[in-house]
């Protein structure tokens, strides 16, 4: 989905979380650097947090730089991340997405 204002900077990396191919993620620092934004991985979170409600960005696609999801435990929204993820075939190991195998190489 490509947004119409893109100098905004949550457009931005809206735009670069919805990029990420099914079956990949990406971390919030990632995510941002290929935004336009390098050393704000923060900032990629709150684009990711201020989504517009209903909209249909695969936010659960971006992880943590050590592969974890970034919601504590057995929360509501780490639960609904996890199944996302493994919805589409990403395997956890100890609470972590192997990042060699799994890290989306643009």
């Amino acid at each position: 989905m490509k947004l119409k204002n893109s100098s905004n900077k949550y457009y931005k990396i809206w735009e670069v979380v919805d990029d990420i191919p099914y079956g990949k993620v990406a971390t919030y620092g990632q995510v941002a650097r290929m935004a336009g934004f390098p050393s704000h991985a923060r900032l990629a979170g709150y684009a990711l947090h201020h989504l517009p409600e209903g909209s249909s960005f695969p936010w659960f696609r971006v992880v943590n730089s050590q592969g974890r999801i970034s919601f504590p435990k057995n929360t509501p929204m780490y639960k609904q991340q996890k199944k996302l993820l493994e919805k589409e075939k990403i395997v956890f190991i100890n609470d972590r997405v192997d990042m060699k195998k799994y890290q989306w190489k643009k």
